[in-house]
């Protein structure tokens, strides 16, 4: 059965209104092999929704008889979709990555909602984990996920999908054929070795090759679906892909000039400037090209479109993956942390909604608060990250975390693993219930601390983030070897191994942040910032706290409270206090 969010949704939501509850929701970056400073292929993803749950996922392995059926649930609500028939056996997922180093993320791009079929069984996220489950490789995982949706139909609307393995990325693309229509309509690009993609709720192959039925073509569609473990195959797609577009008329043109992107979810100014802006920052973040493609990125010229994917200049680490999810737009032209809404202490947060007017006057002008990476409203995020060079239980490493990534601690989730660490367990407190053995809890305490000083508050938290996470980057080495030693006599032994180690890195990471969370409150309480001295804070001879430093206020945040108040609050000369 599909964990799912303890946030159970009113059953009768529509399936357009969740899908607006969804959008503009979840960041993924793909990394293949050559892009990679170690040789490992990297996927990340933030699931970003203002009720989803931090919490990690687990399905051990099982053995099922003949004729077994799988009830299924829609992931976002936890409404019964239907019955479909089990595999005789399953393979152990934890979180978004099974036992053999596959991983799956998701963003949601909705597309055209007409095509959406409310009457199919397989929604998005019962298509990951159920993948998940039956697949070894990726490219088993798009040949499983397309014959799931082609027999039980698609019951969500548009959706890219991130899906890597220990040699190869793909991004697979999906929207569903129409109300009562079973199935859905695809393309699956492989992600061409050294370099990067990503997607962040915006669908982004444009055009591909086309399948010419000989054994040699790179493209091949549905109907040969057999020859998708051909190396040479490149791109899959629905052998009617274009055929649904004419039908529905959405597409006019030939079939050389169809882009799947285009005809399924037209770009906007939302698309751009909410969505395509994130993969922008990203590619800029490691490529020398991407100025030309600023305006693109900001919604202001649209038919200049970034490339699916990009060479980097540099190789890329597991660290700097999970720097990239912490990203605000810091360094670029709308770097919040500079303008009137960072609040006195430079944030880079803006509470929702996007979009807002100054007054309730219909045609009054709309303006727009940006859409960073790394969000408030996140339930976890990930970067997944397999190594061809090992054992599948060893090789796939699952760098978990809870909340805000921006504030997040990413810990060391090996995909063998048997058990969850307590504070990421599914059923440990909720979105409406808080336990204060919960993780998910923890991380937003503190990030709800920082929020409120972000100038000064963060800087503490990323210190101890830091030190956390280079600690476990540093300890990979010598727990791989130790795991291999194990899993050369006893396979269970290393899975066993590595099992502890996860519960004992999560433990030592949720104390940590307990300190922190103690630490903050002690430090900063009442808009004091209390002096420190060897690492404790500091007193007087007699013992007795020293005053506390009270810095007050930016001179750009004074000068805007005097331009909104005149005279008010001016002194009389020599009145001052």
């Amino acid at each position: 059965m599909m964990k799912r969010f303890l946030v159970i949704i009113v059953m009768t939501v529509m399936t357009g209104m969740l899908s607006n509850r969804v959008s503009l929701a979840c960041t993924n970056f793909l990394v293949t092999r050559g892009a990679s400073a170690t040789g490992s292929t990297m996927i990340s993803y933030s699931a970003d929704s203002h009720v989803l749950y931090g919490e990690l996922y687990y399905w051990p392995a099982r053995d099922y008889p003949v004729g077994a059926m799988m009830d299924v649930y829609e992931w976002d609500t936890h409404r019964f979709m239907g019955r479909i028939k089990q595999v005789p056996h399953t393979y152990s997922v934890i979180g978004n990555m099974n036992e053999h180093q596959l991983a799956i993320g998701e963003t949601t791009y909705t597309g055209i909602e007409s095509l959406i079929d409310t009457t199919g069984i397989i929604d998005y996220g019962s298509l990951i984990y159920i993948t998940l489950q039956r697949a070894r490789n990726a490219r088993e995982a798009i040949k499983v996920m397309s014959e799931l949706v082609s027999e039980y139909g698609y019951a969500s609307s548009g959706e890219s999908f991130s899906i890597s393995d220990p040699n190869e990325v793909w991004i697979y693309e999906i929207i569903g054929r129409g109300h009562g229509k079973k199935g859905g309509v695809w393309v699956a690009r492989l992600i061409p070795d050294g370099y990067i993609c990503a997607h962040a709720n915006q669908a982004r192959i444009q055009t591909f090759p086309l399948a010419t039925g000989k054994k040699n073509s790179i493209s091949i569609t549905s109907k040969d679906l057999r020859r998708i473990f051909d190396p040479v195959v490149e791109c899959v797609y629905a052998y009617d892909v274009i055929d649904v577009a004419r039908e529905n008329k959405l597409y006019e043109g030939t079939d050389e000039n169809f882009s799947f992107s285009d005809t399924y979810n037209p770009i906007t100014f939302s698309g751009a400037r909410y969505c395509e802006i994130r993969v922008w920052s990203f590619f800029k973040s490691v490529s020398d090209e991407m100025d030309q493609y600023y305006n693109y990125a900001t919604g202001h010229e649209l038919s200049k479109r970034m490339p699916l994917w990009i060479k980097p200049k540099r190789k890329i680490s597991n660290h700097d993956m999970m720097t990239f999810m912490r990203d605000h737009l810091e360094g670029t032209p709308l770097d919040m942390r500079l303008d009137a809404g960072a609040g006195p202490f430079g944030s880079p947060y803006r509470w929702r909604p996007l979009s807002w007017k100054v007054s309730d006057d219909p045609k009054g002008a709309e303006y727009t608060n940006e859409r960073a990476t790394a969000t408030q409203q996140t339930g976890f995020v990930f970067v997944a990250e397999s190594r061809n060079w090992l054992p599948d239980p060893i090789g796939g490493i699952f760098w978990f975390g809870v909340d805000d990534a921006g504030t997040t601690v990413f810990n060391p989730i090996y995909c063998g693993i048997t058990d969850v660490p307590e504070c990421f367990r599914v059923g440990n407190g909720d979105m409406t219930t808080y336990s204060p053995t919960s993780a998910f809890w923890l991380f937003n305490l503190v990030a709800n601390m920082c929020y409120s000083r972000y100038d000064l508050m963060e800087a503490d938290a990323k210190k101890v983030q830091k030190e956390l996470e280079q600690k476990y980057i540093a300890e990979t080495e010598k727990v791989d070897a130790a795991a291999v030693k194990l899993y050369e006599n006893d396979v269970w032994k290393a899975r066993d191994y590595l099992t502890e180690y996860a519960l004992k890195t999560a433990g030592n990471t949720f104390n940590e942040w307990k300190k922190l969370s103690e630490y903050l409150l002690v430090k900063y309480i009442d808009g004091n910032i209390k002096k420190e001295k060897d690492g404790k804070f500091a007193r007087t001879r007699n013992n007795y706290p020293e005053m506390p430093l009270q810095p007050g206020y930016s001179d750009k945040w004074k000068k805007a409270v005097i331009q909104d108040t005149g005279d008010k609050l001016l002194m009389p000369a020599g009145a001052g206090h």
